[in-house]
């Protein structure tokens, strides 16, 4: 039968004590207010919203009904463009 013998390096030997002992332990993090006054957050909404006229998409009359769509396309002779996303509205997935 042979003998095996395990090796371990410092470094290991080290890292094992260091998470063996909970060192270096972690500072807690410092508390960051998530308030803000209604004067910066005009001040910000302001410098990044787009401008009027910056956007076309936006003044796209949009319709949320395939049937208004529709009856609005048939009248207008116009086609539709259905743009359809699969998953929540508030993220595809």
């Amino acid at each position: 039968m042979r003998r095996r013998t395990f090796f371990v390096t410092g470094g290991a030997m080290a890292a094992g004590l260091a998470a063996w002992h909970g060192w270096p332990r972690q500072a807690p993090l410092p508390q960051i207010s998530t308030t803000m006054a209604e004067q910066d957050f005009e001040a910000i909404r302001a410098v990044v919203r787009p401008a009027p006229g910056e956007d076309p998409f936006v003044e796209i009359p949009w319709q949320t009904s395939l049937w208004d769509a529709r009856v609005l396309a048939a009248r207008e002779g116009k086609p539709i463009l259905l743009w359809e996303m699969d998953g929540h509205p508030l993220g595809c997935g």
